[in-house]
């Protein structure tokens, strides 16, 4: 899985441009959200195929500033403090959550600043 970040003009129809072209490319969106950080719309969206996406939405005229592989991890939900004990266990591991969301499947996404040491963490907390 790959979060796409994606810089928007803050105006009507940028989202619908960014669901058009991706749904015409037949790619599924399969989590994500959209903000405005000084001024531009700042998109974080995730794909099974980040790189097929990116090269949908730049063909479409759209500024992707970065692809990148993300980690899942599942939560208990029903345990409070869980966010804070794998984000805890991250930071221990020297490992830095840069972007963080959840997926449609209930599932937890971090983009982090080293994937190796993440990804050893996030398989210790699924184990």
């Amino acid at each position: 899985m790959y979060d796409v970040e994606i810089i928007m003009k803050n105006r009507p129809g940028q989202l619908a441009l960014m669901g058009e072209t991706l749904g015409e490319a037949g790619i599924s969106v399969e989590g994500g959200g959209m903000f405005l950080v000084a001024g531009d719309g700042v998109a974080h969206f995730l794909f099974d195929d980040g790189p097929v996406a990116q090269v949908a939405l730049e063909a479409a005229g759209m500024r992707v500033t970065a692809c990148r592989e993300v980690l899942t991890v599942r939560l208990k939900q029903d345990e409070p403090g869980q966010l804070g004990k794998l984000t805890r266990a991250m930071a221990d591991a020297g490992v830095n959550i840069e972007i963080l969301y959840s997926d449609h499947d209930h599932q937890l996404i971090l983009v982090v600043d080293n994937v190796d040491a993440g990804r050893r963490v996030a398989d210790g907390w699924s184990a």
